[in-house]
């Protein structure tokens, strides 16, 4: 995980089971990349929620977990 709080960036990963993504949050901006784009919009909004609920608990090297649920 990269961060730095003057330019306002937070940038890592999120894994679930076989697939992985890359995010790029720019938290002054109120933006929110997620790569690749397969499972974007299952995860995009989850992460965006837990990343504003503790980004200022977060460290580089950090593994955190968020729970995820919805019907298919």
């Amino acid at each position: 995980m990269n961060q730095c709080w003057q330019t306002g960036y937070l940038e890592g990963e999120v894994r679930a089971g076989s697939y992985q993504w890359a995010f790029k949050w720019r938290f002054r901006q109120g933006r929110l990349s997620v790569q690749p784009s397969l499972g974007r919009a299952l995860i995009q909004e989850p992460l965006g929620r837990f990343l504003e609920r503790y980004d200022y608990q977060l460290e580089p090297g950090g593994d955190y977990q968020f729970t995820l649920r919805g019907r298919i």
